[in-house]
């Protein structure tokens, strides 16, 4: 059943990536850091969220998507270079939720949580694309 539940929050972790892989880090990190939450002993691997070089890092990414968010165009030049590092930065994610507990099953779930993420931000990417071709 444990590793259900940890299998859970890799892969929510993954689909918030897919949307914003910066603002899932950032808020992580921050409520890792100021003790919003507390790990559980098999999430102690996401305590290197809460590191502050972490945070200031992803916190400066985020507002630099926000930004680039509102201009129409840069977003979805934003977004296609986002398709290859959300994924990653998604499954990366998941497998630091493990806490490496088997080399077989980080690579499931890196492959598993790439998906995800990838699925997530094509949704994303889709609808912006739409977006920025209508009237």
């Amino acid at each position: 059943m444990e590793v259900l539940q940890t299998l859970a929050v890799a892969l929510g972790l993954a689909a918030l990536s897919g949307y914003s892989l910066y603002l899932t880090v950032f808020l992580t990190g921050l409520a890792i850091h100021f003790d919003w939450i507390h790990l559980a002993p098999q999430y102690a691997s996401l305590s290197v969220l809460g590191e502050p070089t972490i945070i200031i890092i992803s916190g400066v990414l985020f507002v630099l998507e926000f930004f680039v968010d509102k201009i129409p165009w840069l977003d979805s030049i934003w977004d296609a270079i986002h398709t290859i590092i959300r994924p990653v930065g998604g499954a990366l994610l998941a497998i630091q939720t493990l806490g490496h507990p088997q080399p077989a099953f980080d690579v499931i779930v890196a492959l598993l949580a790439g998906a995800v993420t990838f699925t997530a931000h094509s949704v994303k990417t889709g609808t912006r694309l739409m977006v920025n071709q209508s009237p």
